[in-house]
């Protein structure tokens, strides 16, 4: 899509001119990637300090210094974003109970610059982790995950293996299981050709963790997903939830929605 257009010779110019120390306080990347001093976070912190899970999550909030993020203004501990990337996998476990701490592969589509990796290499010190992005995405990934001392790289062999290659993960879900398949206002702004190209990985995972808003440019996401949960409910228990807490922004006021699953068989 145009917006991927875009966004990536953005990113090709933050990387030439070499300016990529402090690149989360830059516009486009906190348009595209980074959430920070927005009230909605609040009641996303609220939830989880409510949950019986706060002194887990706490230690996950825990926000690091790569990139210069903007802190979070009423909890500086952590970032916005941080905070809202650990209630989407809070939402996620909560809907059907599960122990985080075994999961031991992650497949995501869309990474943005690697904050849930860098979750979960909190989670499992020996998680074996995927982003698949566009390439430029992928070198800002790099970039964090290993300035955050992570053993991260363009290879297979690498804990946190980051590829633009349809071709390298085609055949993932043959070598893998007990993988949850993330997938956070990604997957959901690509073309609906594209996004078949993925379903099978989907439809081979133990748990489906997808955020998405209800309409992209010209497409009816809550469609299509309405329409992939058809497909796989023989072999999975799907919820199809709002999320209570976000609604867009001031000039775009849209249902955003979370698709989660479990295989059931």
């Amino acid at each position: 899509k145009d917006t991927h257009i875009k966004f990536n010779s953005e990113i090709y110019r933050l990387l030439k001119t070499k300016k990529i120390k402090n690149f989360l306080r830059e516009s486009f990347i906190q348009k595209m990637f980074f959430v920070h001093n927005r009230l909605f976070i609040l009641n996303e912190l609220r939830y989880l300090y409510r949950d019986i899970k706060w002194n887990f999550y706490k230690k996950l909030l825990v926000e690091d210094n790569v990139g210069n993020p903007v802190r979070y203004f009423l909890y500086p501990k952590s970032s916005g974003n941080k905070i809202n990337h650990v209630f989407h996998l809070c939402t996620l476990i909560n809907q059907f109970n599960i122990d985080i701490k075994k999961i031991k592969n992650v497949f995501e589509f869309g990474g943005g610059y690697g904050c849930m990796a860098r979750i979960f290499s909190k989670i499992n010190k020996d998680i074996k982790y995927i982003c698949f992005d566009t390439f430029h995405v992928n070198l800002i990934q790099f970039y964090y995950l290993k300035y955050n001392d992570l053993n991260v790289g363009f290879s297979k062999k690498n804990n946190f293996f980051l590829t633009s290659e349809l071709k390298e993960i085609q055949n993932y879900h043959l070598n893998n299981s007990n993988y949850i398949f993330i997938a956070n206002w990604s997957i959901s702004e690509t073309p609906i050709n594209f996004r078949k190209k993925f379903e099978v990985i989907i439809k081979n995972s133990k748990y489906i963790l997808i955020s998405f808003q209800e309409n992209f440019e010209n497409l009816n996401n809550l469609n299509y997903f309405t329409n992939l949960k058809k497909k796989i409910s023989r072999d999975f228990k799907v919820n199809i939830i709002k999320n209570k807490f976000y609604k867009g922004n001031i000039f775009k006021r849209e249902n955003h929605f979370y698709f989660l699953a479990k295989k059931v068989k």
